[in-house]
């Protein structure tokens, strides 16, 4: 008798919980299993009849986070049980947190509750929603590290599971994931998890450029395995002879970073040296982990040539994440570069596992280790914090993705600093009151200013003054978000008292002009003044900078603020058309909008200079109207993931009667003539006109740029890639 499809997926279901238990890193006890299956029960009952886009049944999403959360992220069974349990108090009003407590106990409610208040979004309509959320799941590291994990395993699933989601949300949180999730990711050191996480929102943001380079890798795979092999035969027979044992396997870098890589250095595919990586895993007591690390490195090294400045070692000072290796650069066979990573059995597990790994190795009697001075680190900066949450996160991601420096403190400690980081923010990574009663540095026994630069290997020497207060110009010299934030902190307590008498100020001279002081009205004051916060505003007023003319000013033009918002929003209506065909053509022969392709007044942002044929969105500021940028813009994520809901589709109509500048970067060999046959490609093309050329030439070397105007980005690629062609030229780029 044939299954029913009720049987069929309750069949799936049941396989998939095995599997579950199946694929578990740590060790489970039968106490475990009854938790885990406790946590399941509870998940198919409460999710009974509740359907996914993709329409599947939604218990499959619950399920595949607590997979991820067991396997690849490796944490313990109260992990897997609140994964399990995580949408439960959301999606079905008959359960509470209270319900979970009494289930399961205080610690799974405890994480239950983080990710169920991670869910709920601020309504705030004046900063982002997404931002806002951030923050608030930041929050929740006070309560419990393992809120965060179980809401990146989350989006991983979301992530892997979003092809049954409309374009324009799939895009909104392929940016969102890439502008917060991936870095949170890294900084966790859940490193494969990032590299899926980013690869997957390329796969959404840009999915041309993902799937070329994909396609081209999956290509390239056999040749990749044979070089592989290359390497481990040259390699094996002095390894074997020093009875080490150890894996040689190759590692594809991610699709995401060669594609950054050849935006950042201007390159094709085949131009990207180092598509894959070589690591060498080897056994090894904790004791002898260093000592074979440098022996493998000398082997390595006897046998292809190293690149010195490539060299990074992980393993002497590792990453505040807690990675450790040793990676070099060398000229493998086929004389090409490649990294060869080198790494203990024990330092692969915690880069692939990250937090559940550290704690596994983690000695008895040792301090909680990296991932929870960073984290303590984190609750610093969470505290006193008032910037909006842009700025937060804006802040916060600089320091999550910064590579690091490792400076001294003349008691001889090492402390790892972002690069980039001054003098001052080394003051604040000691201890805030060091901060903030800084009078002078010393780096390497020489007076330094404040801003100054820290450098790998310095030392440094805080000099501090009861008498020192923060300025405003230390915002300025200091680049990390805690020193920023302490710095504001403290900036912001003599301003809160001059703007608690501001705030009285102003509702006195308000109620003369007859208008009350609420939020909609201090939402407009801020607006009209061009300020930030509500405290700026009063500050401001505090200490008379805006005075009565100002805000009387304000009041005679209230009434026009709102005319003027909708002003730049205004439609450009066609005039008459007649409706023969060609005319049409011509008259919407432009941008257009919307899923109705509407015709609206835009700008061309300058962050990224789009020109007709490449692929555009339209964002709706607030003073400037639409303005048009490419979806690759540097600023896209930001803007799709913070501002989605100002985010309008936006795409080319045949443009053949507007012109667009477009400016390209050359550099080649210095051949004869070289400089009349660009000039003669250009001028050939009747479509492209040259308003600007500029060429160098330095010992046999010449570099220059040219701009020109063109109907669209057609053309400009039909010149770039004839140019491309010229004797001598090695590089074109378009800027």
């Amino acid at each position: 008798m044939p299954l029913t499809e009720v049987e069929i997926e309750n069949n799936a279901i049941a396989k998939e919980y095995k599997e579950l238990l199946r694929i578990s890193y740590q060790t489970l006890s039968a106490a475990d299993k009854k938790l885990i299956r406790k946590a399941f029960d509870l998940a198919v009952e409460a999710h009974n009849g509740q359907r996914r886009k993709s329409g599947e049944a939604y218990v499959f999403h619950p399920i595949a986070v607590a997979k991820i959360v067991s396997s690849e992220i490796g944490l313990d069974a109260t992990s897997i049980a609140a994964a399990l349990i995580h949408d439960v108090v959301e999606d079905n009003e008959n359960y509470t947190i209270n319900d979970i407590e009494q289930m399961f106990g205080k610690v799974v409610a405890k994480i239950v509750y983080g990710l169920t208040k991670i869910s709920k979004l601020s309504k705030s309509s004046d900063v982002s929603l997404q931002a806002e959320n951030f923050k608030k799941m930041l929050l929740t590291l006070n309560d419990d590290v393992r809120v965060i994990i179980i809401k990146i395993a989350d989006r991983l699933h979301n992530m892997q599971t979003m092809h049954a989601m409309k374009p324009d949300k799939q895009i909104k949180i392929a940016s969102e994931t890439l502008y917060i999730y991936a870095p949170l990711a890294h900084r966790i050191g859940l490193y494969n998890i990032k590299n899926e996480l980013e690869d997957l929102g390329l796969k959404y943001t840009e999915p041309e450029v993902y799937n070329d380079i994909s396609s081209k890798l999956i290509e390239s795979k056999e040749e990749q395995d044979q070089y592989i092999n290359e390497i481990n035969e040259t390699l094996s027979g002095k390894l074997n002879s020093e009875k080490l044992k150890y894996l040689i396997k190759g590692r594809p870098k991610s699709i995401y970073s060669i594609r950054n890589k050849m935006v950042k250095k201007g390159v094709s595919l085949d131009e990207v040296y180092d598509k894959f990586a070589v690591r060498i895993i080897y056994k090894s007591s904790l004791k002898n982990e260093k000592f074979l690390a440098w022996k493998i490195y000398s082997i390595v090294t006897d046998f292809f040539t190293p690149n010195p400045i490539r060299l990074r070692d992980w393993i002497s000072s590792p990453r505040s994440t807690g990675y450790e290796a040793l990676h070099i650069t060398v000229v493998g066979p086929k004389n090409r570069w490649v990294e060869v990573q080198i790494r203990s059995e024990r330092m692969d597990e915690i880069a692939e596992k990250g937090y559940a790994a550290h704690y596994k190795y983690k000695q008895v009697g040792d301090s909680d280790g990296s991932l929870d001075l960073w984290i303590n680190k984190l609750q610093e900066t969470l505290e006193s914090n008032e910037s909006n949450a842009i700025d937060f996160v804006e802040e916060f991601k600089l320091n999550l993705y910064s590579e690091e420096i490792f400076v001294f403190t003349p008691a001889g400690e090492l402390k790892s600093l972002p690069k980039n980081a001054t003098s001052l923010d080394f003051a604040f990574s000691i201890h805030t009151q060091v901060g903030l009663k800084t009078r002078g540095v010393k780096v390497n026994g020489k007076l330094v200013p404040l801003n100054y630069k820290l450098q790998s290997g310095d030392r440094v020497e805080i000099l501090t003054s009861e008498k020192t207060k923060p300025t405003a110009n230390w915002l300025d010299y200091a680049t990390t978000a805690r020193a920023k934030n302490k710095i504001k902190s403290s900036l912001n307590d003599e301003k809160k008292k001059l703007a608690e008498d501001g705030r009285e100020i102003l509702r006195r001279k308000l109620k003369q002009l007859k208008i009350s002081l609420n939020d909609s009205t201090i939402n407009e004051l801020i607006t009209f003044f061009k300020l930030k916060t509500s405290l700026d505003l009063f500050y401001r007023v505090g200490i008379n900078t805006i005075d009565n003319p100002m805000i009387k000013k304000y009041a005679a033009s209230r009434s026009n603020i709102l005319m003027s918002f909708l002003k730049n929003r205004i439609r450009r209506k066609p005039k008459d058309i007649d409706l023969n065909k060609d005319e049409i053509t011509l008259k919407y022969d432009m941008l257009v909008f919307g899923s109705d392709e509407e015709r609206l007044e835009y700008k061309l942002s300058p962050c990224c200079n789009p020109i007709q044929g490449d692929t555009v969105f339209g964002f709706l500021t607030i003073n400037e109207g639409i303005k048009v940028h490419k979806i690759n813009c540097p600023n896209s994520l930001s803007l799709q993931s913070n501002y989605a809901y100002r985010i309008i589709n936006a795409k080319w109509i045949d443009s053949t009667e507007q012109d667009f500048t477009v400016k390209i970067n050359i550099s080649g060999i210095d051949t004869f003539g070289l400089a009349n046959n660009i000039t003669k490609v250009i001028s050939d093309n009747m479509n492209v006109n040259m308003k600007k050329l500029n060429f160098e030439t330095n010992s046999g070397v010449f570099s220059g740029s040219i701009t020109m105007s063109v109907n669209s980005n057609n053309y400009a690629i039909k010149v770039m890639d004839k140019i491309k062609k010229l004797n001598g030229v090695e590089k074109v780029k378009r800027i």
